[in-house]
């Protein structure tokens, strides 16, 4: 008996699902990410409106004072879908995972100087309950934003700043005891240096339009923090004898505001370049926010800088200045 093998390439009557065809071709593949995110959110077929604010639906793109023709423009460009972004988030946890092993193993905690541990742990620990109001500023944003485009990468935010809050606590124990972060509570608490900061995000926790709170918290806020406290802080800290361990400890947030602006820079350009009115409008909160932040910021940063902090702060603010502008935004104050 004799047996003929062969190949045959059986044609798919479809390339991918209706709806994502519509937006990307009939005759191509769709990828993960495009499946994952086109036209997912639910615009029609509610039951009811919610108690607590019964002038909108459930998911309700007037929430917001911003308008799109098409929610869908604010794609991530990083392109995370669940599976490509616990990818991404494992590398950056067994990075950090290897170097908080050998901060442990090998005692470097213990070569620190006394004035930059304290000085250190005066400065890190507090921000574990910023990052806890990240989270749930960021899961708000997830909650009643609109578009899926928008809604997955912010709840992927909200779950990254949880992640930052138990990384800086693990700084904590390898730095000190569980005694040091009841202290920075309450520092967080009642600190004079911190009531600015905590202040600002709570009044984000009762903001009512999303965008402004995504514009206030994740552009605003963090384009400031992040440089000041893992760039400007932590070259300061390693100059006063803290060489590199402290950027080890560290290492996860710093390399996750790269990553995070990304998605925080497509989502503003795509949205100022939609209308001038958008335009305006995302001005107009960067103007009335970026203020506040920097005064917010003063207080931990005179903590490391002492009389240079508003120097340093009005440097941080240029580069954000020079960032936003890139994408067709200004930060000038509006007379």
């Amino acid at each position: 008996m004799q047996l003929d093998l062969r190949t045959v390439t059986i044609k798919p009557l479809r390339q991918t699902f209706s709806h994502v065809a519509r937006r990307i071709g009939a005759d191509k593949a769709a990828s993960r990410y495009q499946e994952g995110t086109f036209d997912l959110q639910a615009t029609m077929n509610f039951h009811y409106r919610p108690l607590w604010a019964p002038d909108y639906e459930i998911f309700d793109a007037s929430r917001t004072a911003i308008v799109m023709a098409d929610w869908y423009k604010l794609l991530d460009p990083r392109q995370y879908y669940y599976g490509s972004y616990t990818l991404a988030r494992a590398r950056m946890q067994e990075a950090a995972e290897a170097d908080f092993a050998l901060v442990e193993d090998r005692g470097l905690a213990d070569s620190l100087p006394h004035a930059v541990r304290r000085l250190a742990m005066d400065l890190y620990l507090p921000l574990r309950h910023l990052e806890w109001g990240g989270n749930t500023n960021c899961m708000s944003l997830a909650a009643y934003g609109f578009g899926t485009a928008f809604t997955s990468p912010a709840l992927f935010h909200a779950m990254d700043h949880l992640g930052m809050a138990q990384y800086l606590t693990r700084l904590g124990l390898v730095l000190g005891d569980e005694a040091e972060l009841t202290a920075a509570k309450q520092a967080w608490v009642a600190g004079p240096e911190w009531q600015g900061l905590r202040k600002y995000i709570e009044d984000c926790f009762v903001m009512q339009d999303w965008f402004e709170l995504f514009t206030a918290h994740c552009v605003v806020l963090d384009g400031l923090l992040f440089p000041l406290f893992f760039g400007e802080i932590d070259t300061h800290l390693a100059a006063q004898g803290g060489g590199a361990v402290l950027s080890m400890l560290t290492r996860f947030e710093a390399e996750w505001f790269i990553d995070a602006t990304k998605w925080t820079n497509a989502v503003i350009k795509n949205a100022a370049g939609e209308s001038a009115a958008n335009k305006a409008q995302i001005e107009s909160w960067i103007g009335t926010y970026l203020p506040l932040a920097q005064a917010a910021l003063e207080g931990p940063a005179r903590s490391a800088f002492g009389a240079e902090a508003p120097a340093v702060i009005e440097q941080l603010t240029e580069q954000f200045s020079a960032r936003l502008a890139k994408l067709g935004v200004s930060t000038a104050q509006k007379g």
